[in-house]
């Protein structure tokens, strides 16, 4: 096609970290007004791509052109100016503003009071609500960001670019934390931005999202530009065998379940948020050697806060959690961690990771003051180093300097491994998922649900909470549905359809 036909260009592009080639002298045009998707697997160098057409970095070589001209593309604002947003898949906001001042920041819009102008912070609440409420992603313009859930707050990121009103879109996992529900709807959003003449950049790991609103997609493998295919005359199945470079099995194989004695027993739980409203209320139940349990939900219908509650991380206002005949209901964190439980919580970022510490010091973390990491008191970093590597490999952790990567700068799909390597390793009796493939590609996913039921397998006590249905449906021994803090529903897996679960996560369907 004609250079001059695309509003977007990027000419053999190529990006290093110490250690990585980012992105390998890729070349590819994006028409105005077509939805274009970039596939690859978690580390492939795909938001490292649009970070550079963002302007949060400059590549060390080739050109961009935005609309025909050559643009040296030097800071977001820059981005800004020439009309292109992006929603980030790590959250870039200020914890203890509002809402609405993450929204406004940097374009506040002013008022005069007296001889002076201050921001109108009243006329932005105002416009912040009617625009979520226009786009189905209510919100409450004066919450801090530091006090609302995840879900929230990718809503928000969604909102600071719509807000913008940016020509080109770029959504970088935009749908990782949002419930069926909002997905759908939100894709709705993007086809009507596509049908407005808005061009839109889609990373997502989400196969079926791709084919239900992309027209082409680019498929990435670390650091190279593989191919660019029409959507629609492309199987997901071939997708994803390119995205991998290998064959991809989307089905779950698993053996019947031998259940064994009872690992968990949760009665009568009530967990209040910090408001002192209960947002669980008076849940019960139980979770045996050799089971998965799944609790289903929409998600901030209490899901989160029960496993938040058994891991020690909130308190239980009503109730007890008792976790192989011991009663855990006000041991801390690292007592049950020592009794035998594994946490892979739903923020990687806040809760699973330190991020400005090395990976080695990450996968260490559950267990740095036992030996051999530490003797005497003193710790030992060449067995952390040790360890992690093993660990890295077994997992197939990827990072650009190794086990010694400052865990920030690593991709979220990568970081999320580290979690799951370093809890999967403890070899605890029970194991907590909460989004456990949240972020990630298709291959990864592949494998940690492979991951999952061989722990089951070997006997461990699995709790598994999700938004995704399918995941649920495909890795479940037990289902638990959920609806606003109560569980409507416990009963075996195999005797629960999709659209039955779905009636009683939506409130439809009581027990």
């Amino acid at each position: 096609m004609p250079a001059d036909e695309y509003i977007v260009e990027m000419r053999h592009i190529t990006k290093r970290f110490p250690g990585i080639v980012a992105n390998d002298d890729i070349s590819l045009g994006i028409k105005k007004g077509e939805i274009f998707a970039l596939l690859g697997e978690n580390g492939a160098g795909k938001s490292t791509l649009m970070s550079m057409l963002f302007g949060m970095y400059e590549p060390d070589e080739g050109e961009i052109y935005i609309r025909g001209k050559r643009e040296r593309i030097s800071s977001p604002n820059h981005a800004t100016r020439l009309n292109i947003g992006m929603v980030h898949q790590h959250f870039k906001l200020v914890s203890n503003y509002t809402i609405a001042e993450n929204i406004i920041l940097g374009i506040e819009p002013k008022k005069m009071a007296g001889l002076f102008p201050v921001v109108d912070i009243k006329g932005t609440n105002e416009k912040v609500a009617a625009l979520s409420r226009q786009y189905g992603l209510e919100v409450d313009p004066t919450a801090r960001i530091e006090n609302v859930n995840v879900s929230t707050q990718q809503r928000v990121e969604i909102l600071k670019m719509l807000y913008r009103e940016a020509e080109i879109l770029i959504f970088d996992e935009p749908t990782a934390v949002l419930t069926p529900q909002e997905i759908e709807f939100l894709l709705q959003i993007i086809r009507g931005l596509r049908d407005q003449g808005k061009t839109i950049i889609l990373i997502t790991h989400k196969l079926e999202e791709i084919k239900q609103v992309a027209d082409r997609c680019a498929i990435l493998n670390r650091g190279k530009l593989i191919d660019v295919l029409d959507v629609a005359s492309t199987t997901t199945q071939t997708m994803a065998n390119l995205m991998v470079g290998r064959e991809v099995d989307f089905t779950v194989t698993k053996s019947p379940a031998q259940f064994g004695p009872e690992v968990l027993r949760v009665e009568h739980l009530t967990v209040k948020n910090a408001d002192g409203f209960p947002v669980v209320k008076d849940v019960s139940f139980t979770v045996k050697a050799g089971e998965i349990f799944a609790i289903a939900g929409v998600s901030g219908n209490g899901q989160t806060e029960i496993a938040d509650a058994v891991a020690g991380m909130l308190p239980a206002a009503e109730g007890s959690i008792t976790m192989d005949g011991a009663d855990v209901t006000h041991a801390s964190v690292r007592e049950r961690s020592d009794l035998g439980l594994s946490y892979i919580p739903e923020d990687r970022q806040s809760v699973g990771l330190v991020l400005d510490f090395p990976l080695s010091d990450n996968l260490a973390l559950k267990n740095y003051y036992k030996p051999p990491f530490c003797q005497k008191g003193i710790l030992d970093h060449a067995a952390f180093e040790a360890y992690a590597e093993k660990l890295a490999e077994t997992y197939d952790v990827r990072s650009g300097q190794g086990v010694r990567t400052i865990t920030r700068s690593m991709s979220g799909g990568n970081q999320q491994k580290a979690i799951i390597a370093r809890e999967i390793e403890l070899s605890s009796k029970l194991m907590i998922f909460v989004q456990p493939t949240r972020g990630l590609d298709i291959g990864a996913i592949e494998n940690i649900h492979r991951q999952i039921i061989t722990e089951r397998n070997k006997g461990r006590a699995v709790l598994l909470i999700s938004l995704e249905l399918d995941e649920i449906m495909g890795l479940a021994d037990t289902i638990g549905v959920i609806f606003s803090g109560q569980m409507l529903k416990i009963a075996p897996a195999e005797t629960m359809t999709t659209n039955e679960v779905g009636q009683y996560m939506m409130g439809v369907k009581q027990a």
